[in-house]
């Protein structure tokens, strides 16, 4: 170990504390193949970022793309189905082909999921990823009978938070946090829609209802076709997956955030009313739906904004806060009818156009979104649905070396110890408690262990075993009950 790694490592158990050892999280030991990889990348990324945004070749993705660019600080891989729709996207909006890339990505189909994960790992070329947007969305309202995926799965579950949740388990493990600043972010594009604590989410049937996971639990497959179990609607299943996607983001932030320093958030940038998402609907409700969210609701944005406001999250440094849900603008409350005319639509609230990067704010999350029981069941039925593994959920260790030769000393002793005590379970396997155990393999080494763990620690003291009352020993803070 070098002196600079050593005065690492050395600051970090100094400090002890979680921050700290956040910041070591991704540290490794320099080697010739990094070295030479890192050289690599050095030449074919510079300094830029590493940002995965899925759904690039229209809608919010193709916007979003678009301002990453402009930058000229990140290197976009754009996650598409369609490759040669993408190339015609991409010289239309005058892209840096140099910063660029587009992959195959069908969220119909897992399989094809897994293979743009693995061409995502190895074009990165072990370069960590600094971004990735699960954007790329389905909605299908208007239909009376379910679409379904290659997988025989409902294609708006899959596509939008399935085959999402599968891409986050393969690609957060390439993803690693270095400050506050730079840290990583994963940011899903959840939905007012998904939130009822909101009228465009709790005013307007079907409302997002996940219920208790039935469908979910039961395998998802064909003829399932709603997470809740019940009968199929399209609109419902829309909301449902949103709302899904945004009790995920949640989830990430409660069991990864302080071991990773990825910081994971959600987002709702208005409502996109004239967005490719509504290609399924009827003629009729195209045409006079932007009229009625920019005249009436004031939560019309267009899509150039919206992107600009994805962006934002990916970008601000004020938005390195995990767990949080994003919006802009405010409610709907001031500014509707003639007034909404003379400005062309720009209300102030409802997340609508107009308010800058300024009018960001962490949005309230409903109850729904916030239920941990409903979203730890979530994460169960769609781990196994999917197939997945997941790392272990840990808080940040100290990387001191002391506490790794402890450690392993401790554990031997603890395996040894706990296996004893295991031997019989009083009152439960129908026997009395034991007095008396056989010898066991090692209870010479361990007894050492004990006695060395006595000379540096002292002996136990009387009270400890003869027992002690704390109404004896001068506790004044502590009133002696009244005897019976």
């Amino acid at each position: 170990m070098t002196s600079a790694s050593r005065l690492i490592v050395a600051s970090a158990c100094l400090m002890g504390s979680a921050l700290g050892f956040e910041a070591l999280a991704g540290f490794k030991m320099p080697s010739l193949q990094g070295m030479q990889k890192a050289a690599a990348n050095k030449a074919q990324f510079g300094d830029k970022k590493l940002a995965v945004v899925t759904g690039t070749s229209s809608g919010l993705g193709r916007a979003t793309a678009r301002a990453l660019l402009r930058t000229g600080e990140y290197h976009v891989i754009g996650a598409v189905r369609d490759l040669d729709k993408m190339e015609l996207i991409a010289e239309l909006d005058d892209f840096d082909m140099s910063s660029f890339t587009a992959m195959e990505c069908d969220l119909n189909d897992f399989s094809c999921v897994r293979s743009f994960c693995d061409e995502v790992v190895k074009f990165a070329n072990d370069k960590p990823l600094d971004r990735l947007v699960c954007n790329a969305a389905v909605y299908q309202p208007s239909l009376d009978y379910p679409k379904f995926s290659k997988d025989n799965i409902e294609q708006q579950m899959q596509t939008n938070f399935l085959s999402h949740f599968m891409m986050i388990s393969l690609l957060m493990p390439v993803m690693t946090g270095t400050s506050e600043t730079t840290r990583p972010r994963i940011t899903m594009v959840g939905s007012v829609t998904g939130n009822d604590n909101t009228v465009g989410g709790g005013g307007v049937y079907p409302i997002a209802d996940l219920k208790e996971l039935e469908g979910l639990k039961a395998g998802a497959r064909n003829p399932i076709s709603m997470m809740d179990g019940y009968s199929f609607n399209g609109a419902k299943g829309y909301k449902d997956s949103k709302l899904a996607l945004m009790m995920l983001s949640n989830m990430l932030h409660d069991k990864y955030h302080r071991q990773t320093g990825i910081a994971f958030s959600s987002i709702y940038p208005g409502c996109i009313a004239e967005s490719p998402l509504f290609r399924e609907k009827r003629p009729w409700f195209r045409k006079y739906f932007p009229v009625f969210m920019k005249f009436i609701t004031g939560g019309y944005v267009g899509e150039e904004e919206a992107g600009q406001r994805l962006f934002q999250v990916m970008h601000d440094p004020r938005c390195t806060k995990s767990g949080v849900y994003w919006s802009w603008n405010g409610g709907p409350r001031e500014g509707r009818g003639a007034e909404a005319i003379e400005k062309g639509g720009q209300i102030a609230g409802a997340g609508g156009a107009g308010g800058g990067w300024d009018s960001i704010y962490e949005n309230d999350q409903s109850d729904k979104v916030l239920d941990t029981r409903k979203a730890a069941a979530l994460w169960e039925y769609a781990t196994a649905v999917t197939g997945v593994t997941w790392p272990e959920a840990n808080q940040p260790k100290s990387p001191c070396p002391t506490l790794k030769v402890v450690g392993m000393a401790t554990s031997f002793l603890e395996r040894r110890e706990e296996q004893k005590r295991m031997a019989v379970r009083p009152g439960i396997d129908g026997v009395l408690a034991s007095t008396k155990t056989e010898p066991a393999m090692f209870d010479r080494q361990i007894q050492m262990i004990k006695d060395l763990q006595t000379k540096l620690l002292g002996d136990v003291p009387e009270e400890a075993v003869a027992g002690s009352n704390m109404f004896d020993v001068g506790v004044a803070s502590v009133k002696k009950p009244a005897s019976a």
